[in-house]
This record gives C-alpha cells, structure tokens and sequence, in this order.
C-alpha cells in the first residue's frame, strides 16, 4: 500500500471509504513485487497497479464489489492464460495472489500516520495480516523509526511477535512476509503477515570529487540513494560540480567513513584511484556491514591494491567482497555510461543475481521471494 502513500493518505484525510487489493504472493514471473496495491474509492476512482495492466479490470470489479456488499476481506489468486489473450490471466507467465478488502472511515486511522510518515519520507513499516483467522484478515499494525507502534490488531492478538518481525524488516529496509504462529512466539494461531516497509533512503558514498563520481552520483539520486560525494581536495569537492548530491563533503576519505553512519544497505564506491586514498579507505570499508564496495582502476592498479591490503592485514574473505574494477564489462568509456555499469553492477549484487544478460538465463525474469522465517524463536 505504501506504493500509493500520497493518494491514499488523502482519501484517509477525507474519509473516503475504498478498497484495496494487494499482492500477498508471487509465483514464477510477475511485473510487480509483494506488497504493491491498487485502491479503488466509492466514486470509483482507481489508483495504482498491480499487474501492469493484464488483471486490472477484475481486480477493479472486485474492489467494487466488495466496498457495495462490504464483506470481509478475502484473496483472489490470478495466474497464466493461454487459451485467450483477452482472458483475465497474466500474459508474463507468473502468478498472482491477492488480498481485496474493504477499508472504513472508522478502520482508516490506523493506516493514516503511517501513510503520513511515508509520504514525508520518514522510515515505517506496516504488518498487514494476510493468512489467518478471519477475525484477523486484512488488520494493520504500524511501527515508526522512532518506535511507536498504532496497531488494528485486537489487544489479545499477536502484537508483540508482529511489532518485533516489523522492526526486524523496518532495519534491513525489505519488505516480506512473514510466517508467525505457534508454541514460544507470543502468538498462539498461524499467521502470515506482509510488512510494508517505507525506509530511510539507502546511501551512496562516492570517494573522488572526478567526473565519474558527477555521473554516478546523478544515476545514484535517481535509483534514490542518498548521494554523498567526499574528497580531501577543496578546489574540487564543490556543491556546484555535483549538484545532485546530497552533500559534498571536504575530508580525508577513511576519516569520514570512520565517523559517518552506514548500514547493510550503503554502498561505497571509491574512485579515487590513487593508493595514498584508496588504501586506508578500503582497509575500512571492508571491515564493515555494508552492501557493496567497488573500487575503480586498471587491472594492474586492481592486483597492486590487492597486494597493498594484504600487506595491511586485509583477509581473503574480506577482499572477496571487493568489486574491482568496479562495474559490469559493459564497454564503457564515457562517465555517464561507466556510471551505468556501476549501478548495474550494484543492482545485481544487491538482488544476488549474476548481472548476465536475460536471453542467457532460464527460468522466471523476477525471482519470487520465500516467506521470511521468524527472527527469533524462543
């Protein structure tokens, strides 16, 4: 639902009753990811998408439907169809399935300051239950960044197991569902639970105030990282060189990462290449819980690095993670497409994918997402 955060928000504000269908689970290749929502209001208004067009308008009849008769939510599954091309089937090949419910005035409240909270980009994360008891289909429990928790969920239902699985999924910024239930998980029915999660913009720290790090860091704002370029040279780290940044910073390029915030979704990319940087820099960031780090050079400046970190004490397991030269072999010459390889390459690592082309692969284009395990059992 949060893919629809600012229209929806202003329907809650209106208290405009609508329906929504949300994708609960993909099967084999499907254009949208779990979680993704299409709302449809009492005047008929729809907004958003789920399928890329191929189920909207049954999705539409049902969202319909269901806010006329005001039944309880329940799922709808949509799969492939070869037998006519107009039939309601999804032409890619995967399948679907869906939540549809009815969303009241009176139950908008619990949704509305986390729609808030998304719309003015702060972090939060909404557990829908999806699989359970009927009682309990189609409720929604909020977590914000800061911690404070509005929940749908009666007082005697699963609170705790579901506010620990969203904080748990708010920290690595995934959206998942979640399979909660059972002896030792404060949750006494099997539950499935889908957890939006809206997070902080992950970061992009791009070490070398050069022409590369001003293409990258235009593609970076546009995958919607946050952008901060860092060189030790004054004349050249400047706010008018890289106005897409979200910040230029004038230091030494080890001291700074030492001292700024990264977590498992940060990349580094350090194109400096210049030994006196690129050494202590990466001696660092290898030693820390970030998503990526890629170094830019010749060949020959990839094996002297190499050879300088192991005199540093820079383990094998540790240089494996380097990505270096940085960037998938895509024969790019200019900073604008050598910006494109790097992202490429960022984006394959950071969905575990091999980056090869499509036509050399087999097997479903988007990989479905397993049900996440619980993230403690006591």
């Amino acid at each position: 639902m949060l893919n629809i955060a600012e229209t929806l928000l202003q329907w809650c504000r209106d208290g405009r009753p609508f329906a929504l269908a949300t994708v609960v689970d993909v099967h084999g290749s499907a254009p949208l990811p779990i979680g993704t929502s299409v709302a449809v209001d009492s005047d008929g208004n729809a907004l958003g998408s789920i399928s890329g067009g191929c189920v909207e308008g049954a999705i539409y009849d049902m969202c319909q439907q269901v806010l006329c008769e005001g039944g309880p939510a329940h799922r709808a599954w949509f799969g492939y169809s070869d037998d006519d091309a107009f039939a309601v089937g999804l032409t890619c090949g995967g399948e679907l399935d869906v939540l549809v419910q009815a969303v009241k005035p009176s139950e908008q409240q619990h949704i509305t300051a986390a729609l808030e909270e998304a719309v003015q980009g702060r972090p939060v994360a909404v557990a829908h239950i999806v699989d359970g008891p009927p009682g309990l289909l189609g409720r929604t429990l909020s977590v914000r960044g800061d911690g404070h928790v509005d929940s749908a969920i009666p007082v005697h239902g699963p609170t705790d197991a579901v506010v620990e699985e969203a904080l748990a999924l708010l920290r690595a910024g995934q959206t998942a569902r979640v399979a909660l239930g059972g002896s030792g998980q404060g949750c006494p029915q099997p539950l499935s639970v889908l957890v939006h999660v809206h997070a902080s913009r992950p970061r992009m720290l791009i070490f070398g105030a050069v022409d590369f790090a001003a293409a990258l860091s235009r593609v970076g704002a546009f995958l919607g990282y946050r952008v901060t370029v860092c060189d030790a040279r004054p004349v050249f780290a400047t706010a008018a060189r890289f106005p897409f940044a979200d910040e230029v910073v004038v230091d030494w390029p080890h001291h700074y990462l030492e001292h700024t915030q990264v977590d498992a979704r940060t990349v580094v990319c350090v194109l400096t290449h210049d030994a006196k940087f690129d050494i202590p820099l990466l001696r660092l960031a290898l030693d820390l819980t970030v998503g990526y780090i890629g170094a830019m050079g010749s060949r020959r400046t990839h094996d002297e690095r190499l050879r300088l970190l192991r005199d540093k004490g820079v383990s094998e397991e540790q240089l494996a993670r380097l990505c270096s030269p940085i960037g998938l072999d895509l024969g790019a010459r200019t900073p604008e497409e050598t910006a494109v390889s790097i992202t490429a390459e960022i984006i394959a690592r950071t969905n575990k994918r091999s980056g090869l082309p499509l036509s050399q692969g087999s097997g479903p284009i988007h990989r479905t997402v397993p049900e996440r395990s619980p993230s403690r059992v006591s």
